[in-house]
């Protein structure tokens, strides 16, 4: 009876075990189940940046959406340089958010508190959500960015 009591207990202790490295190494889908707001500046006659919204709106994001002609402007006043611009800006609890980047990787932004302006998906790859076609997938890097215009990569997609 006592070897049965201690196979249980072993048993409990290695589920809560697992559950916790589970719970320490997992990306969040949310701040404490709650949707994270994010504003997205796109311009009005962008279609990928809606089904980029709406990859987010799967990974529940709840996006605020403001159509602007004056994107330029607003990669300005975040420090966006050229050279790591897309379509679209959005901010997200402090960071900025520039172009197609995955929802986990802005959920592992927002976990992780790097010391950085934001991330970014320079230009407009294939495959980047909200630029699905078909299986086609190009490499890209998501990269981080701060004040003084360091970049480093922040995580690698290969393509196919």
């Amino acid at each position: 009876m006592k070897i049965l009591i201690a196979f249980w207990v072993v048993c409990l202790l290695l589920i809560n075990a697992c559950v916790r490295t589970e719970s320490a190494f997992s990306t969040p889908r949310s701040v404490a189940g709650k949707p994270i707001d994010i504003v997205v500046y796109r311009s009005p006659t962008c279609g990928c940046c809606r089904k980029w919204m709406e990859h987010l709106e799967e990974n529940n994001f709840n996006v605020k959406e403001i159509r602007t002609s004056e994107t330029q402007a607003i990669k300005d006043k975040y420090d966006v340089t050229q050279d790591m611009a897309s379509c679209h800006t959005a901010i997200v609890d402090g960071y900025v958010v520039e172009g197609h980047v995955p929802a986990n990787d802005i959920l592992f932004l927002l976990k992780s508190r790097p010391k950085v302006v934001g991330i970014t998906v320079p230009a407009m790859p294939i495959g980047t959500p909200g630029m699905e076609m078909g299986d086609e997938k190009d490499a890209y890097d998501v990269m981080s960015f701060d004040r003084e215009k360091h970049y480093r990569i922040f995580k690698s997609y290969k393509g196919n």
